[in-house]
């Protein structure tokens, strides 16, 4: 622990983590300098979970802390080994993706945005993908319903289950204004620290998938999470379990492993979240009209 943060200073704006699995070093320095490009004091720490430290050039030419772990323990587990190194370093901790690219605006609207808004406990600003469009990654908390029929129902189950997917998945919700929304993307979430010491870190029950949700609705049940669309993100989103069965394999697993957890079919903090953003939908709806009329 440095000395500032025994006196209660923080030595930086924000810590960072990155996970890496054998990416493209090229992909990894254009993540690295949106990363550093900032006027925030950022303070970086890279786990890297690739079977060889190939990488460790890369990361340390740039300034950023490189841990390797010598072997995968997975996508939470890796961000656990650097929150902890990074704990009382912060105020905020930014979880992000190797294949995420961004303008030097973004760190410092969502800090200013966190520093004016205390009960916000977690804030994702809108995700694009690389030519632009929209990822729709804003979401209620899932049912196995949801994850089934969206996984594996196919063109003909989206059909038959559209009103019931389009509002898992908010399709047509008004997302134009910050709004408190139950799960939202790892790729790149902001956190207050502090609430590390209430909800716990990752939970390294999941090596891959669902514990960006996990730990979302942890926090969603202690203080807001929040989408922010006024600052975007590049996201090379590839639904890698969609093509790849090893990946979809750890998918299944995280999800069993999610709702033996939290409840199958009785869940009642998933409907009370999820039912409170639809309240506030309503309301934000009334609201737009009123303004209209």
């Amino acid at each position: 622990m440095t000395s500032s943060a025994v006196s209660g200073e923080k030595s930086v704006d924000l810590a960072c983590s990155l996970v890496l699995y054998q990416n493209a070093p090229g992909q990894v320095r254009s993540c690295i300098n949106s990363l550093v490009s900032s006027d925030l004091r950022v303070r970086l720490i890279v786990v890297d979970n690739s079977p060889q430290d190939q990488l460790r050039s890369t990361v340390s030419s740039t300034g950023a802390d490189y841990c390797f772990s010598g072997r995968n323990v997975g996508f939470g587990s890796g961000h656990n080994i650097a929150i902890r190194k990074s704990l009382g370093s912060s105020d905020y901790h930014l979880v992000v993706n190797p294949d995420v690219s961004f303008g030097r605006e973004v760190l410092e609207t969502l800090y200013r945005f966190m520093q004016r808004n205390p009960d916000v406990g977690l804030v994702v600003p809108r995700v694009l993908y690389p030519d632009g469009n929209e990822q729709h990654l804003c979401k209620l908390l899932p049912t196995p319903f949801d994850l089934l029929i969206r996984r594996f129902g196919g063109t003909l189950g989206e059909s038959i289950c559209r009103a019931r997917l389009d509002r898992y998945l908010l399709r047509g919700a008004d997302l134009t204004k910050p709004r408190v929304v139950p799960s939202l993307s790892g790729c790149f979430m902001l956190i207050r620290t502090s609430l590390f010491q209430t909800v716990g870190l990752f939970d390294e029950r999941f090596f891959l998938y669902m514990e960006d949700v996990d730990l979302c609705r942890r926090i969603g049940e202690v203080s807001k999470t929040m989408y922010f669309p006024d600052v975007a993100v590049f996201h090379e989103y590839q639904k890698g379990s969609y093509h790849n069965r090893l990946l979809m394999k750890h998918h299944l697993k995280s999800a069993w492993k999610y709702f033996s957890k939290w409840g199958w079919f009785v869940d009642e903090r998933r409907d009370r979240l999820n039912k409170s953003w639809s309240q506030s939908a309503q309301e934000h709806s009334l609201s737009r009209q009123s303004t209209a009329v």
